[in-house]
């Protein structure tokens, strides 16, 4: 699905003159103490309230902080956050302790042309995470129009990502923009063939997204804890790896189901295996039939990185979830690394469109120091890991046309 085509963008809104937009960001970010740790999300949303602020708009942000289940926390208020926004956009952001009634309205009000205000926790409201049409109404009434740009909560049918849509026009920010262009670049019309790596340490928890890969890509690649599972369906001992051995029937569906409609499955052909799950444990490199019943894999060897590296040259588009070893634990990152240089070496010569993200995802890209070069990085988690399962995503359909 072109998110050009069946979602509107704020540009198309025109001049906003007088109006108050309310918008969805994801300012649940990372703290310590009373600093903000990691900035990313709050950097984030500049973009589209500089925008907004440009249309003219007053600007209303919502957001929720933690799991506060409808209690009203005060470690879980975002007040701390108005100052270091303040800072990324270079004008004042005001705080108001609530996000609906009448103190919020006339906190709006009294918001100079083009203001900023961050609203309070939309989880300190018990009815926010049910969608209560009564609390969305309440919401609603505070401004003109609704800009959602928190990808990372769209996976979620709540008052602040799918209500107020229904009660006000709705548009997309460009952050939310971004994300579902590169989305759908990479699995709704994208240049073939297309390329999925796909690790981490379970195949239980990743059983929908390989089932729905299978069906729209030309090859995956499979690495982590979870290859383990697909190395014992096939009969290889995996000697103490971890290793879901009751799933092994259903790993053969997925390998069946692949050879069914043409998707090639990318196994690891040789393995680092260690006897201790620890940084530099003593490790050596060997096949897939060599691992001792004391050895655990704990990493894709040389010959599996150059088959990896191999398909990612033929391919035209990459998506990525999930490390191919215990990349935590030097040097058992070395093949999440060669594999990430060896993507984002494609996409800077401009022959590779690669999108990653969920988990792990872009704490390997990080390590690998290949974030800027890969086309696109989520740091959506949840929703982008339903997005590759195929369902539905409420905060996105609620912003279609």
């Amino acid at each position: 699905m072109a998110a050009a085509t069946p979602f509107r963008h704020i540009e198309e809104a025109g001049s906003l003159i007088g109006q108050t937009a309310l918008v969805r960001v994801d300012f649940n970010v990372p703290m310590d103490g009373s600093r903000v740790s990691d900035p990313t999300r709050l950097a984030a949303a500049v973009d589209t309230v500089q925008a907004l602020r440009q249309q003219g708009a007053k600007v209303a942000l919502l957001s929720h902080f933690g799991r506060p289940k409808g209690i009203r926390q005060a470690e879980l208020s975002l007040a701390p956050l108005a100052a270091p926004f303040s800072r990324l956009i270079d004008t004042p952001v005001s705080f108001v302790d609530d996000c609906v009634g009448e103190p919020v309205r006339a906190a709006i009000a009294a918001l100079p042309p083009q203001g900023v205000i961050l609203l309070e926790n939309t989880r300190f409201h018990e009815g926010e995470e049910r969608n209560d049409p009564d609390l969305a109404a309440q919401m609603a009434a505070l401004g003109d129009l609704f800009v959602s740009d928190a990808f990372s909560a769209a996976h979620r049918a709540h008052v602040s990502t799918v209500g107020l849509a229904q009660h006000l026009p709705a548009y997309a920010g460009r952050a939310m923009q971004r994300e579902l262009l590169a989305l759908d670049a990479a699995l709704g019309t994208p240049q073939r063939p297309v390329l999925a790596v796909v690790g981490g340490a379970k195949v239980s928890s990743k059983i929908e997204l390989l089932m729905n890969l299978v069906e729209k890509v030309d090859a995956l690649a499979i690495g982590g804890g979870m290859a383990n599972t697909f190395l014992a369906a096939r009969g290889h001992s995996v000697g103490t790896s971890l290793c879901e051995h009751d799933l092994t029937g259903t790993a053969r569906q997925i390998l069946q189901r692949a050879s069914e409609v043409g998707c090639d499955i990318l196994l690891p052909r040789d393995v680092v295996v260690a006897r201790a799950f620890a940084a530099h444990a003593p490790h050596r490199i060997c096949g897939i039939d060599e691992v001792s019943d004391e050895e655990m894999i704990l990493d894709c060897g040389p010959q599996s990185v150059a088959i990896l590296a191999a398909a990612m040259d033929v391919a035209r588009t990459l998506v990525w979830n999930g490390p191919l070893g215990a990349f935590e634990l030097p040097p058992f990152d070395t093949a999440t690394v060669q594999a990430a240089r060896a993507a984002a070496h494609r996409c800077d010569a401009g022959g590779l469109i690669a999108v990653a993200g969920g988990g792990d995802t872009v704490s390997a890209l990080n390590h690998a120091g290949v974030t800027g070069n890969f086309t696109h990085v989520s740091t959506a988690g949840g929703a982008f890991l339903e997005w590759m399962e195929g369902k539905d995503l409420p905060g996105v359909d609620a912003l279609i046309r």
